[in-house]
């Protein structure tokens, strides 16, 4: 997503802020799917669009509440709340007083002011990457649904854990053995979010090729593994060095904010994965493959 696109976003977001709106009819607005633009937006504005939304209406509810004789029930209505008890909790929690007590002069309250984007001198360094084209890939792995909310949680650890836990159950030594020594690779497979979801899927597998001892997929199926299909795709493949997966997140910010509007491609709604090798060369934790296409 260029920085263009997401300037049209903000826009989008101010104009219909008394509108019932929510990421999705913003991303519709600039012609991408829910998905992309709400990790693009996430990563470039360190928060999702509904938290934008929410903000910015509750900054206004608040200038409104000081300034004119509007009721508290009139403004939470206004500002798209179910119910004026709602709207107290929200107000609360983001301002640390009530509406009631906003219409008194003195209260303490929170500015959230519109974000602007505004081009800045950075960069200037190398980030390493490649283009790949796969085919349909087929998978066998373990598979967990996690909170789609996760993705724009930097402190949150569901896959680093979910990893951690396969490991200590034994669940990764068998599958690697249904492959020849020195093709052992894991991967890390993410499936697209959807609008219409409220969780995506990650799982934590081998490939499926004719290396794979196909005789005995039935058994580690029956106990709880999955087939996974790819289909056809572009990627950008990118090399995370370090010690843990922290260096996997500092890779994607690096791909919205650098790479993406740089390039001009875009995360496609295809799987994207990481590949842990077996025999990596020193100081890699991971390769990052993320379905691209050109905007």
């Amino acid at each position: 997503m260029s920085i263009q696109l997401i300037q049209q976003a903000i826009c989008y977001m101010e104009e219909h802020i008394y509108d019932d709106i929510n990421y999705t009819d913003v991303a519709k607005s600039i012609h991408m799917s829910g998905y992309n633009f709400h990790r693009t937006f996430s990563f470039i504005a360190g928060m999702t669009a509904n938290e934008y939304i929410r903000n910015r209406r509750l900054t206004l509810a608040a200038q409104e509440l000081q300034t004119t004789d509007i009721s508290v029930i009139d403004v939470a209505y206004k500002y798209g709340y179910e119910s004026p008890e709602s709207f107290s909790k929200a107000f609360s929690r983001f301002h640390g007083s009530t509406p009631r007590q906003a219409k008194q002069k003195g209260t303490k309250l929170h500015l959230f002011n519109p974000l602007a984007i505004k081009i800045t001198l950075e960069g200037g360094s190398i980030m390493d990457y490649r283009m790949e084209h796969k085919e349909s890939q087929q998978f066998l792995a373990l598979v967990r649904a996690l909170p789609n909310e996760i993705t724009s949680d930097d402190n949150d650890h569901s896959i680093p854990d979910f990893w951690t836990e396969c490991y200590e159950k034994n669940l990764i030594e068998p599958m690697q053995a249904l492959r020849p020594e020195g093709k052992r690779d894991m991967y890390g497979l993410c499936s697209p979010l959807k609008d219409s979801e409220t969780h995506f899927d990650y799982g934590i597998g081998i490939m499926l090729d004719e290396d794979t001892d196909q005789k005995e997929l039935e058994r580690f199926i029956k106990n709880g593994c999955s087939i996974w299909k790819t289909e056809p795709a572009d990627y950008a493949v990118f090399k995370c060095f370090g010690s843990d997966s922290s260096c996997l997140g500092e890779t994607w910010n690096k791909f919205f904010n650098e790479f993406a509007p740089q390039t001009g491609y875009m995360q496609t709604d295809d799987t994207d994965f990481e590949i842990y090798f077996e025999n990596g060369e020193s100081g890699l934790f991971c390769e990052l493959w993320v379905p691209v296409k050109k905007n």
